[in-house]
């Protein structure tokens, strides 16, 4: 898709000395308070609208992929510092801490999702060879116009769009399954429908792999609470790359990407698991209990009872 710069739009801007002025949105806690430590968050973009309205100034989401999907109508969108116009259907996908802005018809129904970057990494990093997509996909905003009727993927999206939005009415676990399951067909939707031909800034391939070797080893070994000097020796690099590159490909900090697992698993424990909270603290690695009551409570801003009292 081709971007549109002319004198109506206005592209967004982001550095060092304004992110700061562009808000953070977490759906979690400003929309929907039932989804606030959830993975995947799914809404129709009219009831969204509703709540935000049809002209969304600019704002970012820190530590979530968005998808918006826009069935019909004019549709104009900001990604960074690139402006489009288009007619729907269509998609535009936002990586975390990207700016964006975007103003639909009065009348334009869709789809969007909100999904926690590391399911995202997990759902899409051991499908195909490491670097799949890595200078569009995972980095960078994607604005894509759809042709259903075309279109195979783009008519299978919007079918996997639609069983989605059944299966986020229910609450069971088979639904959570099921939910995760489709968005991982969407995500893979997503990449065969990119438009590859848009301007894109240009990661260079080794600091991917080293970003994804990172969350490897994490993956690995974040029960034995390895220090960062440890992870950077077993890639063969210096801390102080290993976090540049963190805060780069992901805006975040390299012990943030480690602690963010483990409070990860630590919630999925808590919520799904009978076990005492002491001894869910050993699992994850932690030899005293008081230190594991500490780091939750810092980390999720209630101590872990009241997290598991609340998921009942």
């Amino acid at each position: 898709m081709n971007p549109d710069m002319s004198s109506n739009t206005t592209p967004l801007t982001q550095n060092a000395d304004s992110s700061e002025d562009i808000p953070n949105i977490d759906i979690g806690h400003a929309y929907d308070q039932h989804y606030v430590d959830a993975d995947i968050h799914y809404e129709r973009l009219e009831k969204l609208a509703d709540f935000f309205g049809r002209n969304m100034p600019v704002h970012h989401h820190d530590r979530f992929y968005q998808i918006h999907v826009i069935l019909g109508g004019t549709v104009r969108v900001h990604l960074d510092e690139t402006s489009y116009t288009t007619e729907g259907p269509m998609f535009f996908l936002t990586p975390p801490t990207v700016p964006h802005a975007f103003v639909t018809d009065n009348n334009a129904k869709g789809h969007v999702i909100t999904a926690r970057q590391q399911l995202v990494w997990e759902l899409m990093g051991g499908m195909v060879p490491t670097g799949w997509g890595s200078d569009s996909f995972m980095n960078n905003p994607l604005c894509v116009a759809l042709s259903p009727d075309k279109d195979v993927h783009a008519a299978r999206m919007l079918n996997l769009l639609n069983l989605m939005a059944g299966e986020s009415d229910q609450t069971s676990m088979e639904h959570s399954v099921a939910l995760k399951a489709l968005l991982q067909l969407v995500l893979i939707d997503i990449y065969r429908l990119s438009d590859q031909s848009q301007p894109q800034q240009k990661t260079r391939k080794e600091d991917v792999r080293i970003f994804h070797r990172f969350n490897e080893l994490i993956e690995s070994h974040y029960k034995e609470h390895l220090t960062l000097s440890q992870y950077a020796e077993m890639i063969s690099v210096t801390e102080a790359r290993l976090n540049e590159i963190c805060r780069r490909l992901a805006g975040l900090p390299s012990k943030r990407l480690i602690m963010d697992r483990l409070m990860q698993e630590a919630r999925r424990l808590l919520t799904f698991s009978s076990a005492p909270i002491t001894e869910i603290g050993y699992q994850l690695g932690f030899k005293d209990p008081a230190y594991f009551a500490r780091f939750f409570r810092r980390n999720a801003g209630k101590t872990a009872g009241e997290y598991r009292d609340s998921k009942k």
